[in-house]
């Protein structure tokens, strides 16, 4: 390999005599595996419902979810009709001013919760704020005449801003953040643990932690749990309220489609809300907000976790997005999550180098019941290989220095693309250190999106 091409690698693959790669048996076997699941895939109608091409495959939904079709218009609807004509009028005509409540009610059966608990708004940076803090508030006021509790578990492996914002909310409540690798959680629960906070599947890697299982022994320890869910609402069963889970936080913009920066949601059970008091308390959670009271008297439910003024535009882009999930079953998109996961590491293994520069090591657990709706592949190419299968057409994203990652959305994600995307991959990850018509490692950026 010359020095000018060192860190590329070529964009179309091909053989020593320059023809490109022949399918081998193997290959059409699963083609054809992957055309007949798709001919018995009940949710294969749905990917009308969005904005794509047969150009691209598109696999970091995982990050930022595609453009449902109609959120255009109904978005021009809110421009011109709601803000241009009615103006002011619409935050009562157009119940702009219930839209928080009546969205979080939208979204709560996709996360296994009762009306009423959830609230749209903010990031979900901010809402973990409210989360955490709240949480070791609710527990000095629930458990007032214990022992206090001084220690705040936070998963190590978390998406870094879950970590500083722990961080900030143990300064502000005088308790200790003690990281604790997931699989470690249940040994690590005691009698000093306050509050929990991990994600429901991690960013990197695609595996699903137990929820049901911690939820319960952080209760029995005498703890409360606050969930990441910004990789699983939308992507599979998640059971808020059968899981007894206390607070719980999670972004729209990946499964759910909402769009980019959409807002977060915040779920607070409906035994916590009366006791609930958020380090946030804005004049849109107040009991009466019109009254411009200079006294704080927080409002009752889930309007408890509104903060300020809702950013409409995306608010009612996010509601739109929503209506595609009507009449969806949550469990139907987990099961379809889990074939295309499955379908995809087959046709890794039979598709790629298995020794190399280009060889991948698969890093989501191959168990259903510890697997996302995400493949992870530790690659020491991973820059240079997602550049490539940017370049074509193939879509996913990375994390540095070596993950490359795959997000699979059941409501537009087909089987015919997944074995396309993984014997482009192949190809690529074959031709890895070839010099001829290059792609530059600099043509890829990570995605800024979790």
């Amino acid at each position: 390999m010359s020095e000018s091409s060192a860190g590329k690698i070529p964009a179309h693959t091909a053989n020593a005599t320059g023809t490109v790669h022949t399918a081998s048996a193997a290959h059409t076997a699963l083609a054809l595996k992957a055309r007949a699941l798709d001919a018995a895939d009940e949710l294969a109608p749905l990917r009308d419902l969005f904005a794509l091409d047969d150009a691209s495959v598109y696999l970091d939904g995982n990050s930022l979810g595609a453009l449902p079709a109609h959120v255009p218009a109904r978005v021009q609807d809110v421009i011109t009709r709601q803000w241009g004509e009615l103006r002011i009028r619409s935050w009562s005509e157009g119940d702009w001013w219930t839209a928080p409540e009546r969205i979080g009610d939208r979204i709560a059966p996709l996360v296994g919760a009762g009306p009423g608990q959830i609230v749209v708004g903010d990031s979900t940076s901010v809402n973990i704020f409210k989360a955490v803090v709240g949480a070791v508030r609710l527990l000095d006021t629930e458990r007032a005449d214990e022992p206090a509790r001084d220690e705040i578990l936070v998963d190590a492996t978390t998406f870094p801003t879950d970590g500083y914002i722990a961080a900030s909310a143990a300064r502000m409540t005088g308790r200790p953040v003690v990281p604790v690798d997931p699989g470690r959680v249940l040994g690590s629960l005691g009698p000093r643990t306050a509050v929990v906070l991990l994600n429901h599947v991690d960013f990197r890697t695609g595996r699903l932690h137990d929820l049901p299982g911690i939820t319960a022994a952080a209760h029995k320890a005498g703890a409360l749990v606050v969930w990441d869910l910004c990789h699983s609402a939308g992507a599979l069963p998640v059971g808020l309220d059968a899981h007894g889970v206390d607070l719980a936080v999670g972004c729209t913009y990946k499964y759910l489609n909402g769009g980019p920066g959409s807002p977060a949601f915040l779920y607070v059970a409906e035994r916590h809300q009366s006791r609930f008091d958020s380090p946030l308390p804005g004049w849109n959670s107040h009991a009466d907000p019109f009254a411009m009271d200079q006294a704080y008297t927080a409002a009752d439910g889930a309007v408890r976790g509104r903060v300020g003024t809702p950013d409409i535009l995306s608010m009612l882009a996010l509601e739109a997005s929503l209506d595609v999930w009507d009449g969806v079953s949550v469990a139907a998109v987990r099961e379809k999550s889990l074939a295309l996961t499955d379908l995809f590491l087959e046709c890794v293994e039979a598709y790629a180098p298995k020794a190399g520069a280009g060889s991948v090591v698969p890093l989501t657990p191959v168990a259903h019941a510890e697997r996302g709706s995400q493949v992870a592949l530790r690659c020491a190419a991973a820059p240079a290989v997602m550049a490539a299968l940017i370049a074509r057409g193939i879509v996913g994203d990375l994390r540095r220095p070596d993950v490359l990652r795959f997000g699979f959305t059941p409501l537009y994600t087909g089987f015919a693309e997944v074995e396309r995307a993984a014997r482009v991959l192949g190809e690529v990850l074959a031709a890895v250190g070839d010099v001829a018509d290059v792609v530059e490692v600099s043509d890829v950026a990570e995605d800024p999106l979790r």
